[in-house]
């Protein structure tokens, strides 16, 4: 099948070689408007061919579309994706405007297009791996759930001012999270958040720490800890209170290596960032975006996922915002 890449930046180079590399696809269009040595690089890497939007629209022959472009890019990229029938992979948030979020939601699923969202952390083996353990009982019900997540260190200025804010930028990950693992309607949400160690994130109006905690209409409890600082570098982790057991989700350490001696011990650290963490999950990912357009295969999330991943989150920054919890359910919006 041919599929077209939208966007050649960080991530759109994960997916578009991950695209490239897959034996039943060829990558057969690279769209990204800024001329740059890396979406050159990234065009001679994949073979694909550096393109136009509308050219890529018009061509009945590619399958399906990557959306990896700026967040700005995405509900537009959508809604043209929905109105030529072509399949889409899209990266979070569907969009920073949550009233254009839901229009793009209901376009979408009224074209019958298969769409797909960019939540690497379900294609994970070690979350899936607790997700289906507590599916298969053994664990028996989750009680309480607890998720860390901390980067390495806080992102550039010019990233804070177009990404949406740390809630709707990296903590729409621990949201789907919470979804994924709860699966139950969620009653309550109390979040808070500040400015703690960067001044130019305060500057910009943002925050780098926060909390959030949520209780389902059953009383399970979830809870989000982030930060934009890790000072052991990057720290993703997560644990399940079941009733018959714990299950824990560690740091996944760039090396197996440690270092025993008469002062004490080493270990080597986490992987650096998400996208070496998670370089197998985003190569599942993408292998599950060809079995949906080949196969029909459902992915672990849909368009429907991200609107909710993102309606969590933004009662999460009201919450943050006005120091109250929010009385939480299926109709509430911002």
């Amino acid at each position: 099948m041919k599929l077209a890449c939208f966007g050649a930046g960080r991530i759109g180079g994960v997916h578009a070689r991950n695209a490239a590399a897959h034996r039943d696809v060829i990558l057969a269009a690279l769209v990204d408007p800024i001329d740059t040595p890396q979406r050159a690089a990234l065009a001679e890497q994949t073979g694909a061919k550096i393109s136009a939007a509308e050219d890529v629209f018009a061509d009945d022959s590619i399958d399906g579309i990557i959306i990896a472009s700026s967040t700005n890019s995405h509900a537009g990229l959508l809604e043209q994706a929905a109105a030529s029938g072509k399949a889409v992979f899209c990266e979070k948030p569907i969009s920073l405007d949550f009233g254009l979020t839901a229009v793009v939601v209901d376009k979408v699923e009224a074209s019958g297009i298969p769409c797909m969202m960019g939540f690497q952390r379900r294609y994970d083996a070690s979350f899936l791996a607790a997700r289906q353990r507590i599916d298969s009982g053994i664990s028996g019900p989750i009680e309480q759930l607890s998720m860390w997540s901390r980067d390495p260190s806080p992102p550039p200025r010019s990233y804070l001012e177009t990404s949406g804010g740390m809630f709707r930028d990296s903590t729409i990950h621990d949201a789907d999270m919470l979804r994924f693992f709860l699966r139950e309607e969620i009653a309550s949400v109390y979040a808070v958040g500040a400015s703690l160690i960067s001044p130019d994130i305060g500057a910009a109006g943002d925050i780098d720490s926060l909390m959030v905690t949520v209780t389902t209409v059953s009383g399970r409890q979830g809870q989000i800890t982030a930060c934009r600082r890790g000072p052991m570098g990057y720290d993703q982790r997560l644990e399940a209170l079941c009733a018959n057991e714990v299950l824990t989700i560690g740091n996944q350490p760039q090396s197996m290596l440690s270092v025993a001696c008469p002062t004490g011990g080493l270990q080597s650290p986490p992987e650096n960032y998400f996208i070496e963490r998670f370089t197998q999950a985003y190569r599942d990912e993408m292998a599950a975006f060809v079995a949906m357009i080949r196969d029909g295969i459902p992915p672990h999330a849909g368009i429907r996922d991200g609107y909710e991943a993102q309606r969590l989150v933004e009662a999460a920054i009201v919450s943050a915002r006005t120091g109250q919890p929010i009385q939480y359910g299926k109709d509430w919006r911002p």
